[in-house]
C-alpha cells in the first residue's frame, strides 16, 4: 500500500490466528490492532478510526454476526467476516447483515490481502465521489449536504443516489427511465421536480444551468468543471 498506512482491527478469540494475521499484515505495511472478543473490539473502535475490520464469526459472547449488525447501524467501517463455516447460507447471512466480504477458514493470507486491498480501493473511490465539487457547490454526500454560497442544504436519499450515479459517469446522458430506477421514483413529473430541486442546490443560476443540464428528448446530463 506504499507509504499510506491503513489501520486494521483483527478480532478473533484464537490467539494463534490473530497473531499470524497481525504479523502478515504488518509486513505488508498496515497498522494492525487486535481484539479477542466483541466487547474489546467496541472499546478500540471508540478510540481509533479503523479503515477496515477482519472479524471472526464464532466468538464467545457476542458473535461476529451480531457485532456486524450492531456496528453497521451506526458506523461505516468495512468488515470482512472470517468463519470455519463455509456453507452458502452462512455467507449470505453475513452479507445481508452488512458485511463487505466473507472468507472461510482455512484461508491463504494472500487472499485476505487481496480482499482487503479491493475494499480499501473501493472505499477511496466512493469517498472521492461523496466529497466532491460541482462548480462552486461543495458536496458531502456521506452527510447528505450541499454547500453553495455559504448556504448548506440537505438532500434526501433519492437525490443522493442520483448524484452518486451521475458523478461516477460525468457527461453521460441519463434517461428519465434510468433516473427513475436510480431514485426509485416512478412518475416523470416527480423526476423533473427532483432535478429542479437539485439544480437549486448546485447551480448559481438554476434557470440557466451550467452543470446539471437537460438534453431535449433524451434526459439529463451532469458536467463537472
Amino acid at each position: 500500500m506504499g507509504k499510506n498506512k491503513y489501520h486494521i482491527l483483527v478480532v478473533d478469540d484464537d490467539d494463534k490466528i490473530k497473531e499470524l494475521i497481525k504479523q502478515f499484515l504488518t509486513e505488508k505495511n498496515f497498522i494492525v490492532s487486535t481484539a479477542s472478543n466483541a466487547e474489546e473490539a467496541k472499546i478500540k473502535i471508540n478510540i481509533f478510526d479503523f479503515n477496515l475490520m477482519v472479524l471472526d464469526v464464532m466468538m464467545p459472547g457476542q458473535s461476529g454476526y451480531e457485532l456486524t449488525k450492531e456496528l453497521k447501524q451506526t458506523r461505516n467501517i468495512p468488515i470482512i467476516l472470517l468463519t470455519a463455516k463455509g456453507e452458502v447460507e452462512n455467507r449470505i447471512h453475513g452479507l445481508e447483515l452488512g458485511a463487505d466480504d466473507y472468507l472461510g477458514k482455512p484461508f491463504e493470507p494472500q487472499e485476505l490481502l487481496l480482499r482487503i486491498n479491493n475494499i480499501i480501493k473501493s472505499n477511496i473511490k466512493q469517498n472521492n465521489i461523496e466529497k466532491n465539487k460541482i462548480g462552486m457547490a461543495e458536496l458531502n454526500l456521506s452527510k447528505m449536504t450541499i454547500k453553495l454560497n455559504e448556504k448548506v442544504q440537505k438532500i434526501n436519499s433519492a437525490e443522493k443516489r442520483v448524484l452518486l450515479k451521475m458523478l461516477s459517469s460525468p457527461g453521460k446522458i441519463f434517461s428519465r427511465d434510468e433516473i427513475g430506477k436510480i431514485s426509485q421514483i416512478s412518475k416523470e413529473r416527480s423526476i423533473d421536480v427532483m432535478i429542479t430541486r437539485l439544480r437549486k442546490k448546485i447551480e448559481v443560476n438554476p434557470k440557466n444551468p451550467k452543470f446539471l443540464q437537460t438534453v431535449r428528448g433524451s434526459g439529463y446530463v451532469l458536467w463537472i468543471k
